[in-house]
């Protein structure tokens, strides 16, 4: 599947985002999807996954409690609810789907979309 991702933007420390990311070209229905991050200077790391059809949700200990994924089939996306957003939270943000699951935590995945800018002011 190709993925597009949108909603980024520059934000000040305690606000909200959400970004999306739209499918298209394959059964995405059947895809687990996720995001994953890149801060300046640092390796990418994964943020929540979230199954195929939205039973399994994980999520990186650095965002617990502030994130919260969905994924809607009928559309196909995928979207990321931001809250109390935090300097650190300043990456590029990359959706990303596999039919297997596992490799949306092991940053394996075989779609990526091309990423969106988030920028946390402090």
């Amino acid at each position: 599947v190709q993925l597009q991702a949108s909603g980024g933007g520059l934000v000040q420390a305690g606000g909200s985002l959400t970004l999306s990311c739209a499918a298209s070209g394959g059964t995405f229905r059947s895809y687990a999807a996720g995001w994953v991050r890149q801060a300046p200077g640092k390796e990418r790391e994964f943020v929540a996954a979230i199954g195929w059809n939205g039973g399994s949700t994980p999520y990186a200990d650095s965002v617990k409690g502030r994130v919260t994924i969905s994924k809607d089939n009928a559309k196909n996306t995928v979207s990321l609810q931001m809250n109390s957003l935090r300097p650190e939270d300043t990456a590029v943000y990359y959706c990303v789907a596999d039919p297997r699951f596992h490799t949306i935590v092991t940053l394996t995945a075989e779609s990526w979309g091309q990423g969106t800018l988030v920028t946390v002011s402090s």
